[in-house]
């Protein structure tokens, strides 16, 4: 057999046995061992590298996290057998794997931050926003005199979505008190100073009001709105913090497609009164009623890529249950069965199967976390699938809340996306990640 045969052979073993071992299992767990491990504290799990042989297992802080309830900081383990580890404090414990007590095999940083438990909405819920500041939402023209018009905003180069905080300095909010000092500026016939915020940019813009000679004012050739209103789902609320998250995604303008910066706002009482159902190509929606005496369930603080959040004292009435559930790191959501809390007739929060179909892994913030899809039959039958308004919904998985719905496929009403639950509740003030970074840096 010639030299060159003889390595192509050789080669050709090594690659069989290579593709071999990766299929096997101690290989396959091995390859998925984490190298960071995130636990709340009392959470217990385990982990598994189905090898037979014996290891030396070492933790540096036994307070933290126990291996195999033990309190030593090292001992031997059988690693054909799973290795179960339980969280008592928050803080930073590292674990290290050791064949024969000298052989490094695989080290793992465990993470373990405060229990949070937060109880699951799934209300229909008003919103009502106010921003902080005028949005500029188009530009029109001016009639300033015959067969003549422009547009003073457009000139001054005034864009879609810009935010107006300040004219002449005075902060403004309230599109009503425009035209009274728009009115001012265009009688002294000096330029008009315009604040505004663009892409997280502050710009002072001068501008002349034009005098309409139809309608006999001075205008700036702005079409302007400092609110919103409309319909969503109560995702969380936690007691302990007196503090809630809805939606699941970010509140735009409607014309603009821009965030809404929030100024004021609030969360009220609502009653779904019927349902248009989704169909492909169509979403359906859900129709729901509230009015300027609906009560008050929060305040509006912030409006991010993962919903709205605010102070709420207690939870709102119709509650499907108003048990604390803990809640589930990113890293622990699975496809499978799940459960989703959500309002399909008047207020009352019912709970409705659906399938974790696939997870994306993120280590930081980003929408999208999850493809759901809605298979109770009941729900189905009701609504099509998943439809607008219902986002926010909380999702339920073996007893956590691991995230809310957020948008529908308009292909297959019956899917969607779902945000991970830890992420809204980063945004809502209670920082997972923030006292993880904390906790790293103490230890």
């Amino acid at each position: 057999m010639s030299s060159n045969r003889r390595k192509r052979l050789i080669g050709l073993m090594l690659i069989f046995f290579v593709c071999l071992g990766s299929l096997s299992t101690p290989f396959q767990s091995f390859a998925s061992f984490p190298e960071e491990l995130r636990l709340f504290t009392g959470q217990q799990t385990s982990l598994q590298l189905a090898m037979p042989v014996s290891a030396q297992v070492s933790v540096n802080d036994p307070e933290i996290v126990k291996v195999n309830g033990s309190n030593k900081h090292s001992f031997q383990v059988d690693l054909h057998h799973p290795i179960s580890l339980e969280s008592y404090k928050a803080g930073q414990a590292e674990l290290t794997l050791k064949l024969f007590g000298k052989i490094p095999l695989k080290t793992v940083k465990v993470n373990v931050v405060p229990d949070l438990k937060v109880i699951p909405g799934g209300h229909t819920i008003g919103v009502k926003l106010k921003s902080a500041g005028v949005l500029v939402v188009g530009h029109h023209l001016v009639t300033i005199a015959d067969e003549k018009k422009i547009s003073p905003g457009e000139d001054a180069r005034i864009q879609l979505g810009d935010l107006i905080v300040k004219l002449n300095g005075k902060p403004i909010t309230d599109v009503s008190k425009v035209s009274e000092l728009v009115s001012e500026a265009g009688e002294s016939k000096k330029p008009i100073i315009l604040t505004v915020k663009r892409n997280n940019e502050e710009l002072e813009l001068s501008m002349q009001p034009a005098y309409d000679i139809v309608d006999k004012t001075y205008r700036l050739g702005l079409y302007i709105r400092d609110s919103a209103a409309g319909v969503g789902t109560l995702t969380f609320y936690a007691p302990d913090q007196g503090v809630y998250g809805a939606l699941g995604h970010v509140i735009t303008d409607m014309d603009t497609q821009t965030p809404i910066a929030v100024g004021t706002g609030e969360i009220v009482h609502s009653n779904v009164t019927s349902i248009s159902k989704s169909q492909n190509g169509e979403p359906g929606e859900k129709r729901a009623q509230f009015s300027k005496e609906s009560k008050v369930l929060g305040n509006i603080e912030k409006n991010t890529s993962f919903g709205i959040f605010g102070q709420m004292n207690e939870l709102p009435d119709h509650s499907f249950s108003k048990e604390a559930l803990p809640v589930a790191f990113s890293e622990e959501v699975k496809e499978g069965p799940a459960q989703i809390y959500t309002v399909v007739s008047g207020q009352k929060v019912e709970k409705f199967d659906i399938e974790v179909m696939h997870v994306t892994k993120q280590d930081f913030p980003a929408t999208k976390g999850m493809v759901i899809k809605v298979t109770d039959p009941r729900l189905l039958e009701k609504t099509g699938g998943i439809v607008q308004g219902m986002s926010g919904s909380p999702i339920i998985q073996n007893g956590k809340v691991i995230g809310a719905v957020t948008h529908v496929f308009v292909n297959d009403p019956t899917s969607g996306y779902g945000c991970f639950i830890e992420w809204m509740l980063q945004d809502a003030g209670i920082m997972l990640r923030q006292t993880l970074n904390e906790t790293m840096k103490a230890s």
